[in-house]
């Protein structure tokens, strides 16, 4: 069974629309943590359009989970992680103008600067993860950058709109998967996966963690944080 990482991003995006106090994101992290959540994600964007800076210091000093901070390889974002030291980082690539990530990093073009970040991140004791398309030659990147575990962008398969893409995007995944085992790196999957179409994923040999957000804060708002991440936590299992 995988793990489950629950994004707490749009927590703080309700919070930052009236630029106020509520909701709290670390409370909800919290909640998601009693819930069972395997361990909690927040991104920190570079126009900090939802988490800010001391929501990183609060969840770094109440979570009893791995903390996993998203963030761009920008020279900033980089400095502000090496001073927090959260369990993991994971690597994104980042665009003002996107709604939300829109694909994986392009380790192949960029492989000697991801590199040189994740080097930086590992010397500061922290775990590197790349955010990626699940592609065997990005997948091969990953390897040669020095991270020990990848995460593959499950956004085509999530948007599918047939059988047959849908089944194209799984062997995709699976091929990819098997990729990175071999190589030795450890595999998390995430974006766009929800409590509709995660079971086929979680159900892939290898992966180790589902990084979910949007879906699970959704539910949230209809249901309580806590019971949306124990239905999230049944469906994976």
């Amino acid at each position: 069974m995988p793990a489950l990482g629950v994004n707490i991003d749009h927590v703080a995006t309700v919070r930052q629309a009236r630029r106020g106090l509520e909701p709290e994101p670390v409370s909800a992290a919290l909640l998601a943590q009693c819930a069972g959540a395997d361990s909690i994600v927040a991104h920190l964007r570079e126009d900090r359009r939802h988490i800010q800076d001391r929501d990183l210091y609060q969840l770094k000093e109440v979570l009893q989970v791995k903390f996993n901070l998203e963030m761009s390889a920008a020279s900033q974002i980089v400095a502000i992680a090496c001073r927090l030291k959260p369990e993991q980082a994971t690597l994104v690539p980042e665009k003002r103008q996107e709604l939300t990530t829109e694909g994986g990093l392009d380790v192949a073009s960029l492989l000697k600067s991801v590199r040189s970040t994740v080097q930086r991140l590992q010397d500061s004791g922290i775990e590197v993860s790349l955010f990626i398309d699940p592609q065997v030659r990005q997948v091969k990147a990953a390897q040669k950058a020095g991270c020990t575990i990848v995460e593959l962008h499950t956004g085509s398969y999530a948007e599918s709109r047939s059988a047959l893409q849908k089944r194209s995007c799984l062997k995709e995944l699976k091929a990819a998967v098997a990729c990175a085992r071999d190589l030795g790196l450890r595999v998390a999957a995430g974006h766009g996966l929800n409590y509709s179409n995660v079971i086929e994923v979680a159900r892939i040999k290898g992966v180790e963690e589902l990084n979910i957000g949007h879906s699970i804060v959704s539910r949230a708002v209809l249901v309580g944080m806590e019971r949306a991440v124990r239905e999230m936590k049944a469906l994976i299992a």
